[in-house]
C-alpha cells in the first residue's frame, strides 16, 4: 500500500476489529460485508456459508462466532488429541474453542490476537465455558509471543492477508512450529492484479481485500521461510460470498478464498 506505514495499517486493522468486538460495527472479514453491510448476518449464517457445521456452532460458546472468516481451517487441520495448536488472529476464539474440542484434555490451544477488545472477549468466553486448555495472548502475528519449536499445528482464518509484512508472519510461524509441524490456513488470495484504487484503500485493506497477494507470491514466501509440501487451493464455490464483501466493487474478479497448507521439515 502506497504512502502507508506498517504501523498505520496495523492501527487501522486494530481499530476496526476493536469496534467489531464492542459491537459498534458488523464490518470485518466475511459476510455480510467487509466494508459496511447494512445489517449483521443472522447468528451462524456466516459460519455455515464458509464450511462450518451446525454441530460446530453448538460446541463453541455463544458469542465466539463473529462471522469474520472466509473458510474453515478445522476442515483441513486434521487435529489430533494431545496436539498443541496456535490460532493466529484468534478474535473472539471461535476456531480456538473448536480446536480445543479436537485436541482433547491432553492437548492445548493458544490464541494470539493484537486487539485488546477481542482478547478480553475471548478470555471472558473461555472462563464462562471453563476451557482450561485454552490460553489467549496479546500479540502481533509478526512477532509471536510463543516459544521456538513448541507448536504442532497453526491455524488461521482470514487474518494473514491483513498483515503488512506477510513474509515475517511465515518466518514466525516456521520458528514456533515443531519439526514436522504444519500450517492449516483459510485466507484470501489475489487471483488478478488488484486495481490501485482497491489496493490503496485503507478501509478495504483492513477488510481483507486490499492486502491480498497472489498464490505465487504466497508460495514464494512460504518456501523462503523454509516450508515444504506447500498447497494453495482457491475455493471457487465462495465467489458469491466474496461478492457480498464489497457490493458494487466487483472484488470477486480479483480475490478468492483459499486453503493454504504447508509443513515444516523434520530436519
Amino acid at each position: 500500500m502506497k504512502d502507508k506505514e506498517p504501523s498505520e495499517i496495523r492501527e487501522a486493522v486494530r481499530r476496526r476489529y476493536g469496534e467489531i468486538a464492542n459491537h459498534r460495527t458488523s464490518c470485518g472479514c466475511g459476510p455480510p460485508s467487509c466494508c459496511g453491510g447494512p445489517v449483521a448476518a443472522p447468528d451462524g449464517l456466516s459460519a455455515l456459508r464458509v464450511g462450518y457445521s451446525l454441530q460446530d456452532l453448538e460446541i463453541a460458546p455463544e458469542g465466539s462466532d463473529l462471522g469474520l472468516g472466509c473458510g474453515n481451517p478445522q476442515a483441513i487441520a486434521a487435529l489430533r488429541p494431545g496436539e498443541t495448536v496456535l490460532d493466529l488472529g484468534s478474535g473472539a476464539g471461535f476456531d480456538s474453542f473448536l480446536a480445543a474440542r479436537q485436541v482433547g484434555k491432553t492437548g492445548r490451544v493458544i490464541g494470539v490476537d493484537m486487539t485488546p477488545e477481542m482478547l478480553a472477549k475471548a478470555r471472558e468466553l473461555a472462563r464462562g465455558a471453563e476451557h482450561s486448555k485454552i490460553e489467549f495472548r496479546l500479540g502481533e502475528i509478526e512477532n509471536l509471543p510463543i516459544a521456538d519449536s513448541s507448536v504442532d499445528v497453526i491455524i488461521s482464518n482470514c487474518v494473514i492477508n491483513l498483515s503488512p509484512d506477510k513474509q515475517r508472519v511465515f518466518q514466525e510461524a516456521f520458528r514456533v512450529l515443531k519439526p514436522g509441524g504444519r500450517l492449516a490456513i483459510s485466507d484470501v488470495i489475489a487471483t488478478a492484479p488488484l486495481p490501485e484504487a482497491v489496493r490503496n484503500d485503507l478501509s478495504l485493506y483492513s477488510s481483507c481485500i486490499g492486502g491480498a497477494v497472489s498464490a505465487d507470491e504466497l508460495e514464494t514466501m512460504l518456501r523462503e521461510s523454509g516450508f515444504e509440501s506447500i498447497r494453495i487451493q482457491p475455493k471457487d464455490e465462495n465467489r458469491e460470498l466474496i461478492r457480498d464483501w464489497a457490493p458494487e466493487r466487483n472484488v470477486e474478479d480479483y480475490i478468492a478464498s483459499a486453503i493454504i497448507e504447508a509443513v515444516k521439515p523434520n530436519s
